[in-house]
C-alpha cells in the first residue's frame, strides 16, 4: 500500500522548493526568508521547520534540486560521436542552461550564501555531474586534472557571462565552437606529464 502521509509530505516538499525558487528569482537568493516562504505555501513558519530545520537546510535543498535538474538536462542529451564535437555541444548546452536561470546558476556555481556548504548527500550530485564532464573530456584525450580544471573554469566563466549579461539568450553559448578550438589548441601545446609520456620527460 502507498504510504499516503509520505506521499503528501513529498508533494508538499516539492511545492515548497518550487515556491522557494520563485521567491529567490523575485527577491534574490540572499533575501529568501523562511517567514515569506511559509506564507507563500500556506504554512505557519514553525510548521516549515518540519521540512527544514534552518535556512541553510533550505539552501541545501535548493542546491540538490538544482543539480538534479542539471543532471536530468545533461543526461537527456547525446554526447557520443566525434569527441571534439561532443565537447562543443556539452559546453554550449551548459552555458545555455546556466543562462536560462541566473538564480539557479548562482546557487550551484557561485558562493552567494555566507556560511553555506552543501551536505554530503547534495554534494554527491555535484560529483556525479563532475564525472560526466570528466568522461566527455577523457574521450577527447584530455585526462589530466589540469585539463579538467581549466575546462571547468571555461564553462564557469562563459556561463557567468551568459547568465549575468544575456539571460535567456545565447550570446556566449554561440561561441562554444571557437572556445573549444582555443582550448584544444592550448592543450596540445601544454607539456605532458610523466604519466602521459610513459615516464619520459
Amino acid at each position: 500500500m502507498v504510504d499516503r502521509r509520505a506521499e503528501r509530505r513529498a508533494e508538499k516538499l516539492a511545492t515548497i522548493i518550487t515556491e522557494a525558487w520563485a521567491l529567490a528569482r523575485r527577491d534574490g537568493l540572499g533575501a529568501l526568508s523562511l517567514h515569506g516562504l511559509a506564507a507563500a505555501v500556506g504554512l505557519r513558519q514553525p510548521s516549515l521547520y518540519v521540512y527544514f530545520d534552518s535556512k541553510l537546510a533550505l539552501y541545501d535543498a535548493l542546491f540538490a534540486d538544482g543539480y538534479r535538474q542539471l543532471l536530468e538536462y545533461t543526461k537527456e542529451r547525446d554526447y557520443s560521436g566525434d569527441p571534439r564535437e561532443a565537447l562543443v555541444r556539452f559546453l554550449r548546452d551548459q552555458v545555455q542552461w546556466s543562462g536560462d536561470d541566473f538564480v539557479r546558476f548562482q546557487m550551484l556555481f557561485q558562493r552567494t550564501i555566507p556560511g553555506f556548504e552543501p551536505s554530503p548527500q547534495s554534494w554527491a550530485l555535484a560529483l556525479e555531474f563532475y564525472e560526466i564532464a570528466a568522461s566527455i573530456l577523457n574521450a577527447a584525450g584530455l585526462t589530466e586534472q589540469t585539463d579538467i580544471d581549466l575546462f571547468s573554469a571555461l564553462i564557469s566563466g562563459m556561463s557567468s557571462q551568459q547568465a549575468a549579461n544575456d539571460p535567456g539568450g545565447s550570446r556566449w553559448a554561440q561561441h562554444a565552437d571557437y572556445a573549444v578550438a582555443m582550448f584544444l589548441a592550448a592543450a596540445k601545446q601544454r607539456p605532458r606529464s610523466a604519466s602521459q609520456t610513459g615516464g619520459r620527460k
